[in-house]
This record gives structure tokens, sequence and C-alpha cells, in this order.
């Protein structure tokens, strides 16, 4: 069973991944997958050269994602340039990895999950929850992004209630780190309810 784990930006969704983690459930996590396939030699990064210029490009031949991620997050035409670049390996990556997964379920994170084509192949999506005020103050905090670029970031996602549309399960996260991880063992037995009856 897939299960796609989603919300929005500093949400809180590395958090209750690793609490699956933790419980011995396989994850995938795309954005690791998106930083493996921009590493220095990757096809990616020399398409992204070629797009976006020597500027996204560090001294040390790396991709600059601060640099990167100021063009695409003004520029919604330039925000899809590099999803056409980045997406379809990603996704292929993400299932090669489910497939070999062992256990009766893996969890998928997949930050743009509302956005993406890969929703369609889930069996559960899990949002991981918080308000919008929650998100600026751990994103600023996190990735010494101003305010301003928080914002920006924030309203290129899918929106909140985008998100909750599509949740087949929720975990509010902005409370207390033992409320969370006491969520997911909830679920955690749930989703092996689910498995165990459907064989």
């Amino acid at each position: 069973m897939y299960v796609g784990l989603t919300g929005g930006i500093a949400s809180g969704k590395s958090t209750v991944a690793d609490f699956f983690a933790d419980l011995g459930v396989p994850v995938i996590d795309t954005d690791i997958i998106a930083r493996e396939v921009v590493a220095p030699g990757q096809p990616a990064l020399d398409e992204i050269r070629v797009a976006f210029g020597d500027r996204v490009i560090a001294e040390n031949g790396s991709l600059d994602r601060a640099r990167l991620r100021e063009i695409v997050f003004a520029d919604a035409v330039r925000r899809t340039e590099l999803e056409g670049i980045l997406h379809p390996r990603i996704r292929d990556a993400a299932f090669e990895q489910a497939a070999t997964a062992a256990g009766p379920y893996v969890i998928i994170v997949v930050p743009l999950l509302y956005e993406s084509p890969m929703r369609d192949a889930m069996d559960r999506i899990l949002v991981v929850d918080c308000d919008e005020d929650t998100q600026l103050q751990r994103l600023t905090a996190r990735d010494d992004e101003s305010v301003a670029q928080a914002r920006r970031i924030i309203a290129a996602q899918a929106s909140r209630e985008q998100r909750l549309s599509i949740a087949d399960d929720l975990i509010g996260n902005e409370g207390s780190l033992l409320e969370t991880r006491n969520a997911v063992e909830t679920l955690h037995q749930s989703y092996l309810a689910l498995t165990r009856s459907a064989d």
C-alpha cells in the first residue's frame, strides 16, 4: 500500500516521516531524491545550467539552491520549467524505490502532492497540517528566509484548503512532539489493519 505523505512547507512532514521510520515503515522522501538528481555529474544539473545559467551553480559546481529558489518563486513560468526537468526523474526514482521496499505499506513523502500526477498512484493520502502563521515562524527560523520570501514560497504551493480536500488521513502538527508521535502510532495500526483486510 502506497501512502502519500504531504503538507505545506515547514508543516512538520519530516518529523512525521521520521516517526513512521522509527516504527520500521519504509519511507521514501522525494526531497532527498530531488537533491540526488541535481548532484554534480547528474544530467538534471546540466539541464538546469542550460535553462537558468551559471548564476544558479555554486563555485564548487553544485546547485545554488537558494539562488534558484529566488528565481522560481518569483516567476511561475520558470518554476514550471524547473518542475519539467525534475519531476519526471523524481517520480521514476520514487516508484522504483517503492517497488522494492519491504513491509505491508510504504510512506512516500511528496511535498507538492496536490499538484503532482504522483497523487493518482497513492492508495491513501496523509496530510500533515498546521496554520500559516506556524509555517511562517518555522520557515523563517529554519531556512533563514525573510518573511516576504517565506510568504512567496507558501503562496506558490497548493492552499491549505486544497491539501485538506485530498486527505484520507490528517495529522495536526501544532501540538507537542508526543501528540504527533501518538497520532502516527494510531495511524500505523490503522494502516496495518487496512493492509491485512486487503489480503
